[in-house]
């Protein structure tokens, strides 16, 4: 198998991707058809690794210069002694010069390219070459019907370059798209298949660079980041072999109205999981004893109204409000108290919902929605929210300042100033339980608060892949089941290592 090329942090929209191509092609004096031909090279590599007993290769090509790619793939299967069937959609006297001459190649070796009228069952694998980054408006008519052909067929799919259907700024599905076993992407990766439904259509990811010369990157600003913890674990420096719970952070969580004690109790003891040395939970009188029976680590303080939360509130580094918090007069009162105090703020679930009654904005604070909570906080449609993911962070943090986490698929992590958004590329669909947010939002407040020269962003980044990382450890390649205790239970183990000589 060969080795697989490390996948980028580097995220860049679709006409990023088509710029850094023109400058191989023209600053460099790299021909268009020899990148099509290391394209569609590395893309057989792929389905070879990937699918080794695979004979029968189904490629569908589109008129563009994807479908160019899946021209030379299919001439690389036909050497190979596969067996290849070609099919074509779109006006193909319109194709570029490289596009023609890949068709001419595979000609050449004896295959025949043949209209598309439905879809041959007898395959072992679909290679989708329909359409490329360059879709901008719904797939419709006999593409969306080849699409869906492809997707109720039992074979699996190697997409070159992106899933035809996808978007590749936002990772929304323009009418229909692929939903592909592996994409594998050439120069540049497309911020798209991260995030929104980019990361069901692609599945397992792979990336050639074509082997163009790392000046062409210079030309072109990185439009996002991908981050993961094996990167973002650097931001935290290494806990000092004298360390003692007093030097680790000091975070209180604030919420657990009647009926929710148990959100307050999660993030709690993510918190404590992620390394706080202490932590405080100031919750409702009503079940405060009750959360040191099953969690005795956690120190317990009921409160009834905003004055008796000024006492816990004074020894703490980081404040994280809002699990369980309610959006009747109680949560209200201590929002509003919080929000009176100079401190580093992770603000969530209710405290999100009030905030959207009463819009502010500060900047030592992290602000974490899912998409209903960031359609109230910027009054829109949840629609309108998973619509463009990347403009809504955007949106978020330029009206409530600080640093937003827009949680989902490919959570989105925006700051102020220059530094791009970044991306998380960890976590898998068995995260999607009850009780996930609340341990993040723990998770960010523990970070913070051992590292706090970070800034929002930056606490916020590594704490949305640490917890990501830790739902894929928890999980074991399970696709449902996971409790949010399971992930917590699982956050130490992520920081094997780290303890400073």
């Amino acid at each position: 198998m060969p080795e697989k090329q490390p996948i980028p942090y580097a995220l860049y929209r679709a006409e990023q991707v088509r710029a850094l191509d023109r400058c191989a092609i023209e600053r460099h004096d790299i021909p268009a058809a020899e990148l099509m031909q290391r394209a569609g090279r590395a893309a057989f590599e792929v389905l070879q690794a990937r699918w080794p007993a695979a004979r029968r290769v189904l490629v569908l090509a589109g008129a563009g210069n994807n479908g160019g790619d899946g021209y030379v793939l299919a001439a690389e299967a036909l050497a190979a002694g596969l067996d290849v069937r070609l099919l074509t959609l779109g006006d193909h006297t319109k194709r570029s010069a490289a596009s023609a001459a890949a068709a001419a190649r595979f000609a050449e070796r004896g295959g025949a390219a043949e209209p598309y009228q439905r879809l041959p069952g007898d395959v072992d694998i679909i290679v989708d070459a329909l359409l490329g980054t360059g879709l901008t408006r719904a797939v419709a008519g006999h593409w969306a019907e080849a699409i869906d052909a492809v997707n109720a067929s039992r074979a699996p799919v190697l997409a070159l370059d992106i899933p035809s259907g996808l978007a590749a700024d936002t990772g929304q599905v323009l009418g229909s798209a692929v939903r592909a076993a592996a994409t594998i992407s050439f120069i540049g990766l497309k911020q798209g298949c991260f995030t929104a439904r980019g990361p069901a259509c692609c599945g397992a990811l792979h990336f050639d660079g074509l082997a163009v010369p790392p000046a062409i990157y210079a030309s072109e600003v990185l439009s996002a980041r991908r981050v993961d913890w094996r990167k973002e674990r650097e931001l935290l420096p290494p806990r000092a072999a004298d360390a003692h719970k007093g030097t680790a952070g000091h975070v209180l969580v604030v919420g657990g109205a009647p009926g929710t004690s148990g959100a307050v109790r999660l993030a709690g003891e993510a918190a404590l999981r992620a390394g706080a040395g202490l932590v405080t939970v100031a919750t409702h009188p009503e079940h405060a004893a009750l959360l040191n029976l099953t969690r005795p680590e956690l120190m317990v303080q009921g409160v009834s109204s905003a004055d008796g939360l000024l006492q816990a509130a004074a020894r703490a580094d980081v404040i994280a409000v809002g699990p369980g918090l309610g959006r009747e007069a109680w949560g209200e009162a201590l929002l509003e108290a919080v929000l009176g105090l100079e401190r580093r703020l992770v603000v969530d679930a209710d405290a999100l919902n009030l905030l959207a009654r009463a819009p502010r904005r500060r900047e030592h604070w992290v602000l974490t929605p899912h998409p209903g909570e960031a359609a109230r906080l910027l009054e829109q449609r949840v629609a309108d929210i998973e619509q463009d993911r990347f403009a809504a962070a955007a949106a978020l943090q330029a009206r409530y300042g600080g640093a937003v986490v827009l949680k989902g698929a490919g959570t989105i992590v925006h700051g102020p100033g220059q530094r791009p958004p970044a991306v998380c590329s960890d976590g898998n669909p068995a995260m999607a339980s009850a009780g996930m947010g609340d341990a993040l939002t723990g998770i960010i407040a523990a970070l913070w608060a051992q590292a706090p020269a970070l800034d929002p962003q930056q606490a916020a980044s590594a704490a949305v892949c640490l917890h990501a990382a830790a739902g894929d450890r928890a999980a074991a390649g399970a696709d449902r089941g996971l409790l949010a205790g399971d992930l917590i239970d699982t956050l130490p183990q992520l920081f094997i290592g780290r303890v400073q000589p």
